[in-house]
């Protein structure tokens, strides 16, 4: 079923999103002078998920994701080996605060984009600010052959949006924590037992195990009533090993797809029966402009 977006809804939700930025963007300068807490999480991904983390002002990352197929396919399949799904991205950094980042995954040929802006930092001393901010969002377009080329394929069908607001707290130099309260919009949904608008929740941790070494979780949770009951929440769990100028991300997920779209909105894989991927990311950081 498709239920598009019309044009006073979008001009709304633009409009509201418009002045959350500029109130994040207003209160951002309130903290310029305290000291920051740096690193709240190793990199600007958790798992499938961002991060409260933006890149570095004029820093480049290439972002290889790759995920496998399910495990309980059993070793007619490798276990998952034989079936893979990636994603390549390219994240920038316009200022210490403002990230946009394109990438495109072969999972439904989709293509994505996104703005990250991190409006409030955590900081201590005197005027110590408790927590980390970040205002997130993305669209995400199909460009798969339709299913039925018969029928009347409107182009707004292939679009999804994304809003997220990242709250993240590093608690000591070992464990952080994160927030992330969710809207994914999917324009085109299959039946009615659908929801056009997801709201979710979404809670991720990091615990330092070693100097290079940090084992990630993940979690989505999708309120009631919007999905069919063959639908499930998305859970992963990762292992980061960061290397000068490379992070390597390890990952265990219910979830194939690499973006919002799919892993807050569209997971079917249940833990409990063996539906458990495989993947990894490999980030690579360029500076294009100056040094560290």
């Amino acid at each position: 079923m498709d239920r598009s977006w019309g044009t006073e809804q979008l001009k709304t939700m633009t409009k509201y999103f418009i002045i959350l930025f500029g109130g994040l963007i207003a209160l951002s300068s309130v903290a310029q002078d305290r000291q920051v807490v740096p690193q709240l999480f190793k990199d600007t991904r958790v798992v499938n998920g961002h991060s409260v983390q933006t890149s570095e002002k004029s820093e480049m990352k290439f972002i290889i994701s790759h995920r496998f197929g399910y495990v309980n396919t059993g070793i007619k399949e490798l276990f998952g080996l034989d079936q893979s799904t990636i994603r390549i991205g390219l994240d920038y950094g316009i200022s210490n605060r403002l990230t946009v980042g394109l990438g495109r995954s072969s999972f439904e040929k989709t293509v994505d984009g996104f703005l990250k802006f991190n409006a409030l930092r955590q900081t201590k001393g005197d005027k110590a600010f408790p927590v980390s901010v970040t205002a997130f969002a993305s669209s995400a377009m199909t460009t798969i052959e339709w299913k039925d080329e018969e029928r009347e394929n409107y182009f707004s069908s292939r679009l999804a949006y994304t809003y997220q607001i990242l709250i993240a707290r590093k608690f000591s130099d070992a464990f952080s924590w994160q927030i992330m309260p969710t809207l994914v919009h999917q324009n085109l949904v299959p039946t009615g037992e659908f929801s056009n608008d997801i709201l979710a929740i979404g809670s991720a941790t990091r615990l330092q195990v070693s100097k290079m070494i940090s084992i990630q979780t993940e979690y989505y949770y999708a309120l009631p009533n919007q999905l069919p009951d063959n639908y499930t929440n998305s859970l992963s769990v990762g292992v980061d090993i960061e290397t000068k100028g490379h992070v390597f991300q390890l990952h265990l997920s219910n979830s194939r797809g690499m973006i919002e779209k799919y892993f807050v909105a569209n997971t079917t894989g249940k833990w409990e029966k063996g539906d458990i991927s495989m993947g990894f990311n490999i980030t690579r950081d360029f500076r294009l402009r100056g040094r560290k």
